[in-house]
């Protein structure tokens, strides 16, 4: 049968089918996220509806006029990036309609940790750390920022400057012994 004749369906090509790469939420519990978080997270939404959607739109229109598309490259790439877009779309409309956006900045000044803290700890090798506890969706390891389920960050959370906590990872036990706890400033968490 020519393939002009068979259904396409958002599973076609080379779609991985997935919705995301994100970690999933833990059963029952809340998305947290910063306000600064948040906003990015929107704006690359509206984006993505905005701008790019409505072009690859307008590419692949344009390419499935100039005849068989299955050797289209114009068409079957624009395809694919539109359910590209789309899947991002429905993942980001998703957990910005659960977020639950909570200013870290409220707690400024206060030596206990809660979400949005930046944490600086030693564990028991001597090694100083620090990371800043974040959503699932805006925590970035490569600048130190955790996600509020990672280990590190619930073996943190609630605890205060001084404590000695135990942080439990596949390799073992271990202690960690909190040197200090900060938050930005009220106003400042919107600069992020």
């Amino acid at each position: 049968m020519s393939k002009a004749f068979t259904k396409e369906t958002d599973t076609d090509g080379d779609d991985d089918g997935g919705e995301s790469t994100a970690p999933a939420l833990p059963s029952g519990s809340k998305n947290y996220m910063t306000p600064a978080g948040y906003a990015r997270l929107r704006d690359e939404l509206l984006q993505l509806m905005d701008e790019e959607r409505p072009k690859v739109v307008e590419a692949v229109h344009w390419a499935a006029k100039n005849g068989d598309r299955s050797e289209n490259g114009d068409y079957l790439y624009g395809k694919k990036r539109l359910r590209e877009i789309d899947r991002r779309i429905r993942f980001l409309t998703k957990r910005l309609e659960i977020a639950e956006v909570t200013d870290p900045s409220v707690h400024h000044g206060s030596d206990q940790v809660f979400f949005g803290a930046t944490v600086r700890y030693v564990d028991e090798t001597g090694d100083e750390r620090s990371v800043t506890i974040l959503g699932i969706d805006e925590a970035d390891s490569a600048q130190s920022q955790v996600s509020w389920i990672s280990p590190i960050a619930r073996a943190l959370l609630k605890s205060r400057e001084g404590d000695v906590v135990k942080l439990v990872t596949p390799g073992g036990a271990h202690e960690v012994e909190l040197l200090s706890v900060s938050y930005p400033a009220p106003g400042a968490s919107a600069a992020r």
